[in-house]
């Protein structure tokens, strides 16, 4: 199943936007066993094009990461691509508390990133980590005055750190 995936990994690598397509499609049919290619198909997600759809669907069944992609999920954090930083900090919170060491990375993105979507996703990724996200409390609470999505979003989040 590793060379397989590897397989498709470099394929989803691919400057062939339909070897790109059917190895988004394969990965998205694999859904948790492609647990694997959890980084390569949140890079993915900055393409454009018929295989979006694809990568999408394969990081909504992905589960958790590796615990040994998350420096590489927090780089991708820090994208200006709405859809590549989304998704990292998705599968940064799916991590729970296993995500500790990206609290820094997401904070940052909470208090910074120019997209307001990945804001909020930032904000859900550090309530699901848990107490272990504490470090978060003053970003948070900045975050959680109105009544905006992100303000609810954050207030959540505090309420599950503790």
């Amino acid at each position: 199943m590793h060379d397989e995936i590897a397989d498709l990994i470099a394929q989803l690598r691919s400057q062939d936007s339909a070897q790109r397509q059917a190895a988004a499609q394969q990965l998205a049919s694999m859904q948790e066993q492609a647990q694997p290619a959890a980084v390569a198909l949140v890079e993915a997600c900055a393409v454009q094009g018929d295989m979006h759809e694809w990568v999408v669907a394969a990081l909504e069944s992905l589960g958790p990461p590796a615990a040994g992609d998350l420096d590489s999920l927090s780089r991708l954090l820090q994208s200006a691509d709405l859809d590549t930083a989304y998704w990292a900090a998705t599968l940064l919170g799916r991590l729970g508390n296993d995500g500790a060491a990206a609290v820094d990375a997401l904070t940052k993105a909470l208090a910074n990133h120019a997209q307001t979507a990945v804001r909020e996703r930032a904000a859900w990724a550090l309530g699901e980590i848990g107490p272990a996200a504490g470090s978060a409390r003053a970003a948070l609470q900045a975050a959680s005055s109105g009544s905006s999505r992100l303000a609810r979003l954050a207030s959540a989040a505090l309420e599950q750190i503790g």
